[in-house]
């Protein structure tokens, strides 16, 4: 039994090991999106602002498209949130488990 623990944690340590290192990557590849969505937005804004002859209107609709695309994703993660439906199946199990979870009134006396 003693050797199978063992094993379990040296299995467990090597899995969040390896766990971390993707999660880092992934963090790396976040940033690195963020910079590209960054310097494509400055991109757009100057473009339009020598379209419209001053950048601060290139600014303007870049901000205001960034704004409806906020506003969208958060349209849909509040709908997303909505259909999260917790543990129903955990809480069903624990309402047919007859009274051992609940404190005896016996013992609080």
């Amino acid at each position: 039994m003693r050797q199978e623990m063992e094993l379990a944690k040296a299995e467990l340590k090597q899995s969040a090991t390896q766990a971390g290192k993707g999660a880092g990557m992934f963090t790396g590849a976040a940033v690195a999106g963020h910079m590209v969505l960054l310097f494509l937005s400055l991109t757009l804004m100057w473009w339009l602002g020598d379209a419209l002859d001053h950048w601060a209107w290139g600014a303007l609709i870049v901000a205001v498209l960034w704004g409806i695309a906020a506003a969208v994703l958060a349209m849909r993660g509040k709908k997303e949130m909505k259909e999260v439906r917790g543990i129903p199946d955990t809480t069903a199990t624990v309402k047919k488990i007859p009274d051992a979870l609940k404190p005896d009134e016996e013992a609080r006396r």
